[in-house]
């Protein structure tokens, strides 16, 4: 709706990866809002393919579309066009500039991120599109789902922005759907079957068939790439997430594995929308961007239920059964945070120094400061996050931020907020400051 409010809107491209909710999220938009809707999926409907071979004027696209289905209404300024699965069609990225310049239709095209391929795209409609990426569901939709109103939550974020602890009630209530959200993730299909059956029945085949799709899209997508070399650092993801310092090792994936072989793997499966990297700083200060040692990150799934699903059955039993989230060294916690935090579009750094030990999870910052964000996973000691905000050396550090199963607090040095509350901590941070 933001986008349509643009007077001189662009054609907008909508990726993510598979099965996050795009093309019905997509779909319901245009029905709502346009006269005519002209919908194309070019993995569906691979005849569409071919729409563009005589030239890229709007006009022709239009006539090739009305000769293949003469049933389709082209209303100028009442339709949208509708280009799903852009990945299998690279030549339709190239007609957008020619929708922009002619100005009579909306544009949206959808597809998923392990599937487009980028250089093409990008070259061939550079300065006439509008890139979004949108994510599995986040805990705020969760709630929604769940069937909690928007009220409420704004009543979760007024605790948090005026330091107001949570009734035992509260804190039960939001700990419990907290825990199901882990188990579960984002994937609309497996909240769907979960809130329809009012149990977990079922959500385990789905996640894990998830997950097989992803390794068959590898094979299908990773082009350019030693695709058994992607495949076996997917694989390896929770393996190092097991280990007591996460971070992950190419040298460890396979016998002699060196970092040169496996050049561009990471950044494939990141951009594939699949995992989110986290980079260790070289310095705690300001700025992130440019400050970190990209041979040295720990690597997170973008989505904590294929984390669990990706677990042995025992595991995943005793997740499901006990809910004891902090067996699995604390990554749980951890993925779940950093994925919070990048549906917010914050980038993940992590610091790690031997001597003298510090350890962080994340930094995120407000307009004038770094801050240190501590995930616990049980109600230890404070004493890396301490060390940060005490230390001159780190200048750009005024305060911390500790994420436990604790309510609402603030003892000079560092905010505690429950985990539940992370999805609102880039609004409690910007709105703070002012």
């Amino acid at each position: 709706m933001d986008w349509k409010s643009q007077s001189n809107r662009m054609p907008l491209i909508v990726k993510g990866a598979r099965q996050i909710g795009k093309t019905a999220s997509i779909s319901a938009f245009a029905d709502a809002n346009y006269k005519s809707v002209v919908k194309i999926n070019f993995v569906e409907q691979k005849k569409f393919k071919n729409i563009f071979n005589d030239g890229y004027e709007v006009d022709t696209i239009v006539k090739n579309i009305s000769l293949l289905d003469p049933s389709i209404k082209f209303i100028p300024y009442e339709t949208i066009f509708f280009f799903d699965e852009l990945q299998e069609c690279p030549s339709c990225a190239t007609s957008l500039k020619f929708f922009q310049l002619d100005g009579r239709y909306d544009v949206i095209c959808s597809g998923s991120l392990m599937g487009i391929n980028y250089h093409e795209i990008e070259s061939n409609s550079v300065g006439y599109k509008v890139d979004y990426e949108m994510h599995s569901m986040d805990f705020e939709e969760f709630l929604w789902a769940k069937g909690y109103s928007e009220d409420f939550i704004e009543n979760m974020y007024q605790h948090m922005l005026q330091n107001i602890s949570f009734s035992t009630l509260e804190m039960e209530t939001l700990f419990s759907i907290f825990s199901e959200y882990m188990t579960l993730g984002g994937m609309p299909h497996v909240v769907n079957t979960f809130i329809q059956n009012k149990n977990y029945s079922g959500t385990l085949d789905i996640q894990r068939q998830l997950l097989r799709d992803y390794e068959e899209d590898i094979t299908k997508y990773a082009i350019g790439l030693d695709k058994a070399k992607v495949k076996n650092v997917y694989n390896h993801i929770s393996v190092f997430l097991a280990k007591e310092n996460k971070r992950f090792q190419i040298s460890k994936v396979a016998h002699n594995a060196r970092n040169r072989e496996y050049i561009g793997t990471v950044d494939w499966l990141a951009d594939a929308g699949i995992i989110n990297p986290c980079y260790c700083l070289a310095d705690v200060e300001l700025p992130l961007k440019g400050n970190y040692n990209p041979q040295l990150y720990k690597l997170y799934f973008k989505d904590t239920g294929l984390l669990i699903a990706s677990l042995d059955e025992e595991a995943q039993e005793d997740l499901r059964s006990n809910r004891n989230f902090g067996t699995y060294k604390g990554a749980i916690y951890e993925n779940m945070v950093g994925d919070m935090l990048a549906k917010q579009g914050y980038e993940l750094f992590y610091y790690k120094q031997d001597n003298p030990a510090i350890e962080m999870d994340f930094f995120v910052r407000d307009k004038d400061s770094l801050i240190p964000v501590e995930v616990k996973a049980n109600d230890g000691a404070t004493v890396s996050l301490r060390k940060l905000i005490d230390n001159d050396k780190y200048k750009d550090i005024k305060y911390g931020i500790k994420l436990g199963y604790k309510n609402i607090g603030f003892n000079g040095q560092f905010y505690t907020f429950p985990y539940f509350l992370t999805f609102l901590l880039k609004r409690f941070l910007k709105e703070k400051n002012n």
